[in-house]
């Protein structure tokens, strides 16, 4: 069974992570200052999370994607829990990426701290 139910529901809860670590400024200036906008086109279920200087958002927007990230919803949980690294998922196709991945690699040291946010963050909604 997938760990997201349904459309509505990772919005919801992976879409409030999101916007929680969206209102971290450690993240948000940063992501403001990369000018980077990245889409998450999730699968199982079927969501569309964009992620980029002015926020988060849901579903299909009239943005331009600097990156394109296509993966399942259960490796976006993979990936949060620490059970899958992005490079890892990136080889092995689990992530298939599309536009300047570089862009998206050097945000990765600001989402440390969301390693640790995201079980509890998770645990509040059951899961």
């Amino acid at each position: 069974m997938a760990v997201f139910k349904n459309t509505e529901y990772l919005y919801d809860v992976l879409g409030g992570f999101w916007k929680a670590l969206y209102d971290k400024p450690e993240f948000s200036t940063l992501l403001k200052e990369s000018g980077v906008q990245i889409k998450f086109e999730i699968s199982d279920p079927s969501a569309i999370l964009w992620v980029g200087p002015d926020g988060v958002e849901f579903g299909e927007q009239s943005l331009k994607a600097d990156v394109t990230m296509q993966l399942a919803g259960d490796v976006c949980h993979a990936y949060w829990k620490k059970d899958l690294s992005l490079p890892v998922a990136l080889a092995t196709r689990k992530i298939k990426s599309k536009g300047n991945i570089a862009k998206v690699m050097k945000l990765l040291p600001v989402l440390k701290p969301a390693y640790e946010m995201y079980p509890e963050y998770m645990k509040k909604h059951g899961i």
